[in-house]
């Protein structure tokens, strides 16, 4: 067990590889909507082979109020959300604080596949409407249902066109949901004064336009049978867009660009979208920032911490030394993680 305290600065954690950093940071990452920045299911997060389940408990102030937060996992059952002693559901967590992050897996987000740009661009707009969540799930459900009707060759009608009206009505929201989203990003770039280069973002659909509305969703989904029981799945609505991004700078796709550029492109997205949640959300959002020094020089490091410091964001950094944060001084509070007897030990330093 690990109690923490800290106080609204930044927080830099630093020690060696394996030590148990980014545990700290999935942690926080729970305070939020979903499945936290490793996307581990509940029963993973379990310690083994004890598997007595766990438990996280935070107070977490935000907008003036003071709220008391627990999160447990009872031998791998699926995790139970209490918000102020009163049961709540995920959903929840989103309408009293918003998280964001950026992970080293994330590195290779604008050469691998349109999965992970999707889920990238749906965790910036649940920052933005907490019911995107739900929305996602809604869709996903109805979608498994017709694709399982498409694979099973079923052509009767009247057995797809309720999930069709599900997945439309949602679908259109979703779409509706991310481009408010890539609405917001534009305009907290080009308004910034920031080190890092501004990312020009395009929402895009296989190989057609994506329907807008629920009325053409619908109509597409139901001309498109034929095609898709060909395929044995849909081949038309939201979970086929993809997101592409530009060096607006240099007109380069971000695919193209260098390892440090990508990563610095990175970086400006997540300080625009924390830079319009303290806007429209009132209060910045809690940075949680994984390694996010490899790829950035001592100049870039600096500007990024004079950033975080300006928008009066909680950022919980890691990073194998300490010299790591020295940009940041006295602005930070520093802790000191290492392993022994195969468990991590955690140490506030000065």
């Amino acid at each position: 067990m690990a109690r923490i305290s800290v106080d609204p600065r930044p927080v830099a954690i630093f020690g060696p590889n394996g030590a148990g950093k980014t545990n700290i940071l999935e942690a926080v990452s729970l305070f939020s909507p979903g499945r936290g920045l490793r996307r581990s299911s509940a029963e993973d997060m379990t310690r083994r082979p004890e598997a007595l389940g766990w438990k996280i408990s935070g107070v977490l102030t935000s907008l003036r109020q003071v709220h008391e937060i627990d999160i447990t996992s009872e031998a791998g059952a699926a995790r139970q959300v209490r918000i102020d002693g009163k049961a709540a559901a995920q959903v929840a967590l989103g309408r009293v604080a918003r998280v964001l992050w950026l992970i080293p897996a994330m590195d290779r987000l604008w050469i691998e596949g349109a999965e992970g740009r999707r889920r990238f661009l749906d965790r910036m707009t649940l920052s933005f409407e907490p019911g995107h969540a739900e929305l996602s799930l809604s869709y996903e459900k109805a979608m498994r249902e017709r694709n399982r009707l498409l694979k099973d060759m079923v052509r009767d009608p009247a057995w797809y066109g309720a999930l069709e009206a599900q997945m439309a009505q949602a679908g259109a929201a979703i779409h509706a949901n991310r481009l408010t989203t890539l609405s917001e990003l534009h305009s907290a770039q080009q308004d910034a004064q920031t080190a890092f280069p501004t990312a020009d973002l395009e929402l895009t659909h296989a190989d057609v336009p994506l329907p807008t509305t629920q009325a053409d969703l619908r109509t597409a989904l139901a001309e498109g049978r034929k095609r898709d029981l060909a395929a044995g799945r849909t081949l038309i609505g939201p979970h086929r867009a993809d997101l592409i991004g530009t060096y607006a700078a240099k007109d380069v796709p971000a695919r193209d660009c260098s390892t440090g550029e990508q990563k610095a492109l990175l970086v400006s997205l997540i300080l625009a979208n924390a830079r319009a949640l303290a806007q429209s959300f009132g209060a910045p959002p809690l940075l949680l920032l994984d390694e996010v020094a490899a790829h950035l020089d001592a100049d870039r490091r600096a500007a990024l911490y004079d950033e975080i410091v300006a928008l009066g964001a909680q950022a919980w950094m890691t990073g194998t030394d300490r010299n790591l944060f020295d940009a940041l001084g006295a602005r930070a509070q520093y802790l000191n993680v290492t392993e022994a007897d195969g468990a991590s030990h955690v140490e506030a330093v000065t």
